[in-house]
């Protein structure tokens, strides 16, 4: 057993009978299912829209190479920088000269999956530079030493108690303050940051090819003031991000702001184009776009889970999904949890070490059901699930135990043979510890159903 499955397992058990995270996740997720039935509103046709994003999508990722030049030629035109980073250690590093030819003691951050995965706060630290979270969720986290608990939704396992008690503790402010009086302490405390930064840090929700430009959505302003303050930004963006043109958006930014948060659209929707040009007041005075693999070109390798690159991080499977629920985000271990994350991890992180998430998952479908661009996520999980065995990343007890299975159910006369007392036997032996403490061992019956049939059919 690999020490990721024994820890996911561990947290697993915890967290599935932890009664109060259960009461938060689920009040925090009926609160999101009654805002996106209400968003859905505004689509004359939702399905229509989905499978045009779907199409668009397939068509950007058949077509990487294509578009992700296209968008280098357009922004190097305005006068930014791309760097192509083949993994994290190489996006770290590449960030960090940049800061250090600025002189950098600060910089602020807005909320980014991608700079979770290359552990980019981490990194900062150890170089002597401060990296501050302006998105009111990602500062909590980061306050308290945590990852994201969800792709948009990074504190929703606290409730508004547990946010005040961290303030208290680590903050010193009074226990008993609202979210309101949290907030405006909050935004005090980085409105000095804005100004003082040398660097501002963001992801990008999309990056258009045709004018060579980085779409974030956000519903703060933080990342607004994270990017427009700072002399020089950096986007840490995947490949996948790519869309065609900037027509797109008018199909994803209502789709994602829909099947994120229940919006009609995000309140902040911003397009960075490079730095400020000439006889231009406003902007940066240098821009940089790091372009990250860090496995992705694995995942597009492979014919059918090269599907999963077409997600826009909506968050909407992860809602959806009865695991995440009851396991919650930090049980996965990895910067993307849930279904979508159980998919494409194993290409980011290794399937050895990771293809128990694959196997983390209902296959109930319900994760299909809501993704507004279509990826049939329960499927690239069963073919997650195939391609470890295919690959050998099995165990020899699981693969023996699989073969005598087989064998037995090929064959009557093989699978009534032993009697309920071996098969008992064997049950307990071999998955008593899968099974789990919580619950008793299924118990197979003397006869089997065939025998009971042909005893009262008197069929010899």
């Amino acid at each position: 057993m690999s020490s990721e499955l024994e820890l996911f397992l561990e947290a697993s058990e915890k967290k599935a009978f932890d009664i109060d995270h259960r009461r938060t996740i689920n009040y925090n997720i009926g609160q999101y299912d009654k805002k996106v039935a209400h968003g859905k509103e505004q689509f004359s046709n939702l399905e229509l829209a989905r499978t045009r994003a779907a199409a668009i999508k397939q068509k950007s990722i058949d077509n990487l190479e294509k578009y992700l030049v296209e968008f280098e030629a357009a922004f190097i035109k305005r006068g930014g920088k791309v760097i192509w980073a083949q993994d994290a250690e190489e996006a770290v590093k590449e960030s960090l000269q940049i800061m250090k030819k600025a002189n950098t003691k600060t910089v602020v951050k807005a909320k980014s999956m991608t700079t979770e995965e290359v552990n980019f706060n981490e990194e900062l630290e150890k170089n002597g530079i401060e990296s501050i979270e302006t998105d009111l969720g990602e500062y909590i986290v980061q306050l308290r030493k945590e990852p994201p608990y969800h792709i948009v939704t990074p504190a929703m396992h606290l409730s508004k108690e547990d946010v005040a008690k961290t303030f208290n503790e680590l903050k010193g402010t009074p226990a008993d303050w609202s979210p309101e009086q949290i907030t405006n302490y909050v935004r005090l405390q980085l409105r000095d940051r804005y100004s003082k930064a040398e660097v501002g840090v963001s992801g990008a929700n999309f990056l258009i090819a045709d004018v060579g430009a980085v779409a974030v959505s956000e519903n703060e302003g933080n990342g607004l003031m994270s990017m427009a303050f700072p002399k020089v930004q950096i986007v840490i963006v995947g490949l996948e991000k790519i869309i065609p043109s900037v027509a797109d958006l008018d199909l994803f930014w209502p789709l994602l702001a829909t099947h994120g948060t229940g919006q009609d659209v995000t309140v902040y929707n911003t397009i960075y184009s490079g730095p400020k040009q000439p006889g231009e007041t406003d902007g940066p005075e240098e821009m940089y776009v790091i372009l990250l693999d860090n496995g992705r070109t694995n995942l597009l390798a492979e014919t059918e889970q090269r599907r999963a690159l077409s997600c826009i991080r909506c968050g909407a499977c992860l809602n959806a999904c009865p695991v995440y629920q009851t396991v919650g985000g930090h049980t996965y271990g990895t910067t993307y949890s849930g279904p979508i994350g159980s998919v494409i991890t194993p290409y980011l992180k290794g399937i050895n070490e990771f293809k128990h998430l694959s196997f983390a998952s209902t296959l109930c479908g319900k994760c299909t059901d809501v993704c507004p661009v279509k990826i049939d996520i329960h499927k690239l999980l069963l073919l997650n699930r195939s391609d470890a065995v295919q690959k050998g990343f099995t165990t020899k007890t699981e693969n023996w135990v699989w073969f005598f299975w087989k064998g037995a159910m090929l064959k009557r006369s093989k699978m009534d043979k032993g009697g309920s007392k071996l098969k008992n036997f064997m049950i307990k032996q071999f998955f008593k510890k899968q099974w789990g403490d919580r619950r008793d061992l299924p118990q197979v019956a003397p006869k089997s159903f065939n025998q009971m049939w042909r005893e009262r059919k008197g069929i010899k």
